[in-house]
């Protein structure tokens, strides 16, 4: 009864109201008395004696403790000297740098260098958390790509550069900036990984959220023996796999214009600002990402393709004197499907480009009737690829409709069957090996400017999509045609934490260069 008597909300000595009213009133009286007599029935009723957090037993607190968040447990400390003193214990700490962060080091090896687990979590992990992700170095218009990762006891910033040109097939290249550990129960240790003296010491100061800079404290470390020239063969070996007598005639202006900015900046102080890998949606042509794409001298690139409703869009992550990182390299428009003529007819590149300029001119007409003020033609000027963003009005009709274009692609997919693909006579090629069959094919523009970004405006090009790893684009204006392959590599916390988000990362990074 007394169990009752609590679920209904009434006290104990009134009994069960349910039971009350299928009761007559000497039936209730009696079972009033009966209860206000029973000792064992006051008992039960009083129910079990309260314990509070305070008095449950140490190995109940420690077990309570690892689940909580750890930005929380010090404020528990603060509570009372007991949670003080539980919150020492370092299975609470080693729970949290798992579930956290990912540590799954054995981190009761610790305890020989006097390192707690709390001190990982609490100097290391926690202190550093804000530049764990995907990062741009600002390095002139070349960019970059880093991957800054909880690595064992460590954090590591990955700097992940292109296959050697033209090789736009192979696994992304990456090697070490600086690392970040406990050598004491002190603070943590910044050391640069640049160089070929081994770690040095280095500093990082976090700005903000989404920016930090580092600092080498010994630049004497990225000295070679054989001086400046020692250094700038080494550099081409790693960074082109090539020797200088092999590209001194096609690349040197623009290659010792690259070394000097690469290691000037890297002497001194190098700032980097936080990107984030395109959210995915079902109606996307393919799956959104990073690629490696070839810019004819300029080498291999990194380029972020992204879906915006009906147009798809290439950013570029790295960059050149042309064309700077944070550009939109290449738009797509998705509704805009163009049908390749047979694989002669192909070959004509007058043919393809009829094609292509009877498109252009669709488009600029609906811009006029829309009140839009298009570019208007103009005669080729040699520039390099790549330009400004499109006008912010393409931004509503990026809104009106979607996924045409996956719904080609499926189709397309269904039916087993795709288009041959041959480049035109006349179109030039970093790499000779892109496949001979495609799925689909889009018109778009491309960015061309001169060198320093000079008078960039965007030209009609067609985009190429072969499978889901791979696409190209081939630029009209400059007879050339550049192929992209898929960033197989993962990136860890690199994931927008919402599409408004990448919106204004993607906003951000081209400010910085317009």
């Amino acid at each position: 009864m007394a169990v009752c008597a609590r679920l209904c909300g009434v006290g104990p000595a009134r009994g069960c109201r349910r039971r009350q009213q299928r009761r007559g009133p000497a039936e209730t009286a009696a079972a009033d008395s009966e209860a206000d007599t029973d000792p064992e029935e006051e008992r039960i009723e009083a129910g079990p004696a309260r314990c509070t957090l305070l008095e449950l037993p140490p190995e109940l607190l420690v077990e309570i403790f690892a689940s909580l968040p750890g930005t929380d447990l010090p404020s528990l400390a603060q509570v009372c000297s007991r949670f003080r003193r539980i919150l020492h214990t370092d299975t609470i700490w080693r729970r949290r740098c798992r579930e956290e962060y990912g540590v799954c080091e054995n981190l009761r090896k610790l305890e020989i260098t006097g390192v707690s687990c709390r001190d990982v979590y609490a100097k290391l992990l926690h202190r550093y958390r804000h530049i764990l992700g995907l990062w741009q170095p600002d390095i002139g218009p070349y960019g970059g790509l880093l991957n800054v990762v909880v690595d064992g006891l460590f954090i590591i910033g990955w700097m992940y550069l292109p296959p050697h040109d033209p090789h736009v097939g192979d696994p992304m290249r990456f090697k070490p900036l600086f690392r970040i550990h406990l050598m004491e129960r002190k603070s943590a240790t910044v050391e640069c990984m640049y160089g070929h003296k081994g770690p040095h010491n280095g500093h990082i100061q976090i700005v903000k959220r989404d920016e930090f800079s580092t600092k080498c404290n010994q630049t004497d470390h990225h000295r070679m023996s054989g001086g400046r020239q020692e250094e700038f063969r080494t550099w081409l070996r790693e960074e082109w796999g090539r020797t200088l007598e092999d590209i001194f005639h096609e690349h040197m202006q623009e290659l010792i214009l690259m070394k000097f900015i690469y290691t000037s900046q890297y002497d001194n102080c190098l700032t980097y600002r936080r990107i984030y890998l395109p959210p995915s949606h079902p109606d996307d042509l393919i799956k959104p990402g990073l690629f490696k794409g070839t810019y004819g001298s300029h080498g291999l690139e990194i380029v972020m393709l992204s879906f915006h409703g009906s147009r798809a869009r290439g950013t570029k992550i790295t960059g050149d004197p042309n064309i700077p990182a944070g550009q939109q390299t290449v738009e797509i428009d998705l509704h805009r499907r163009i049908q390749l003529p047979d694989v002669e007819n192909l070959r004509n590149f007058n043919e393809l480009s009829r094609i292509v300029l009877e498109v252009r001119e669709q488009v600029r007409q609906e811009q006029q009737e829309d009140g839009e003020d298009p570019a208007p033609p103009r005669e080729p000027s040699g520039k390099g690829p790549d330009g400004p963003p499109p006008p912010a009005a393409a931004a509503a009709e990026d809104s009106k409709e979607a996924g045409n274009g996956a719904e080609a692609a499926e189709e397309s997919a269904s039916t087993g069957q795709g288009q041959p693909f041959v480049l035109p006579v006349g179109v030039s090629s970093r790499n000779e090996d892109y496949p001979r069959t495609c799925r689909l094919c889009f018109y778009g523009t491309g960015l061309i400017a001169g060198h320093g970004f000079t008078s960039p405006e965007r030209t009609p090009g067609v985009f190429v999509l072969f499978d889901e790893d791979r696409f190209g684009f081939l630029w009209l204006e400059l007879k050339s045609f550049s192929l992209y392959s898929r960033v197989q590599a993962t990136f860890q916390n690199a994931d927008a934490p919402s599409p408004q988000a990448f919106d204004e990362m993607l906003r951000n990074i081209q400010s910085l260069t317009s």
